[in-house]
């Protein structure tokens, strides 16, 4: 027989052989305590939504919990049940909320494979290394712009300014994806203040120019100084030269046409090319199987970071050329002594490149800007979709600009020095 209940019948409650037990309250419908096998006691109240679900809500644990305080709160959660709410769907929906962890699961499952490997590859560390060590326990609705904002200004102060940058680049594409799938309602990221980035502005010189083909000669590993010539003599991306294949090119007409799945820009492009390219993709041609897909195919020699399988069994493309690269470099003494500390403090100097792979599209971009091309011709052969992406090499065209108005100056004054004049009044 139920009655009302009291500290000291509370207190005086025995436990159940096993499970559990409910001793209801006389007096307000549903509201109870439980007692376990242990002797463990928790208020309760049994509920009834507007939808016909039977539902328990646990107050909080005696003698925490005294019986005047949980029959209040019992009170007003009686009162939000009249009023058609549900008190336990909102702590379920609390403890199920998605994690920022949920969060880069599903970004890594959904929206990278829909990238670049590069690209892939790149989020892929920024979320195991920054991201989810400081936010994976946070709740994706939870997360504020002060939480973005500490972590960037955390990444800067250990000297990581860009990292910092392309950490909040990939928070911000995360909760823009995290809106669209109704995990939240806003993008923390926006505002936050990002570290200034200083182009790089790195081409070859001339001379550093006859150097690296110089040195390209005697490399062991010709294939990599193949593909290193190529995108000297082309301008073209990294990944688009390794990922070529034979297909692509016509080298009777000195075309290039490059699907839309290899640039960055992710449309087709159609390039020409220049005779001493045709020729070395025509002796490549000669040297390749009849049977051949890709232009640079995977070495048999090469190590797993190298070397990848194509369709139908035939190699794959090689994806990675640093190894030649670095040592062609070292060959041309086109380096830089740099001071790297290890994990014992101890300070030492190694010799790296001083300038990377990308910094061959520059340097052909330089030399187009160099012998008078304009912006558009330079942007269209290198594939970019923007003018604003070509206008960084503006620069580089000052003395084929000079040479033009100087030729204009001696066709209107033939073999006169310039002369000042003062104008007065």
């Amino acid at each position: 027989m139920s009655q009302r209940l009291t500290d000291t019948i509370v207190k005086g409650l025995e436990a159940p052989p096993s499970g559990n037990k409910i001793h209801y309250d006389a007096e307000m419908k549903g509201f109870g305590i439980r007692v376990t096998a242990n002797g463990a006691k928790s208020f309760i109240l049994n509920y009834r939504t507007n939808g016909g679900r039977e539902r328990r809500f646990t107050i909080g644990a005696y003698p925490a919990w005294k019986v005047a305080a949980a029959r209040a709160e019992a009170a007003e959660l009686r009162k939000r049940v009249d009023r058609g709410e549900d008190p336990l769907a909102e702590i379920e929906a609390d403890r199920n909320a998605k994690t920022v962890r949920d969060l880069c699961e599903r970004f890594t499952k959904d929206h990278l494979p829909k990238t670049r490997p590069n690209t892939e590859s790149g989020y892929r560390i920024i979320i195991d290394r920054e991201i989810l060590p400081e936010l994976q326990h946070r709740k994706v609705a939870d997360v504020t712009f002060s939480d973005i904002d500490e972590l960037h200004r955390k990444i800067t102060k250990r000297g990581a300014t860009y990292q910092a940058n392309r950490t909040v680049a990939v928070l911000s594409k995360m909760f823009s994806l995290a809106i669209r799938w109704e995990w939240r309602t806003d993008n923390p990221c926006r505002g936050v203040e990002k570290n200034q980035e200083v182009k790089r502005h790195r081409y070859l010189s001339p001379a550093e120019l006859g150097q690296l083909t110089r040195a390209l000669t005697g490399l062991a590993d010709q294939q990599g100084a193949d593909i290193i010539r190529l995108l000297l003599l082309t301008g073209a991306r990294r990944g688009e030269v390794l990922a070529a294949k034979w297909e692509q090119f016509d080298i009777e007409a000195g075309v290039w046409t490059k699907p839309g799945s290899t640039t960055k820009q992710k449309t087709l492009h159609r390039v020409p090319l220049s005779a001493p390219t045709r020729l070395l993709l025509a002796n490549l041609r000669a040297k390749a199987g009849d049977d051949a897909e890709y232009v640079f195919p995977s070495r048999r020699s090469a190590t797993t970071s190298e070397a990848t399988k194509g369709s139908r069994g035939k190699p794959g493309p090689r994806v990675d050329i640093k190894r030649a690269w670095r040592q062609v470099c070292i060959d041309a003494s086109i380096t830089e002594a740099r001071q790297i500390k290890g994990r014992t403090g101890k300070v030492r100097t190694v010799v790296e490149p001083s300038a990377r792979i990308h910094d061959l599209r520059h340097t052909y971009a330089s030399m187009l800007a160099s012998a008078g091309m304009s912006l558009p011709i330079i942007g269209a052969l290198l594939g970019h979709s923007q003018p604003s992406t070509t206008a960084r090499y503006s620069h580089l065209m000052d003395d084929p600009l000079r040479a033009a108005t100087e030729r204009v100056g001696a066709i209107i004054a033939p073999g006169k020095d310039a002369e000042l004049v003062s104008i007065k009044g």
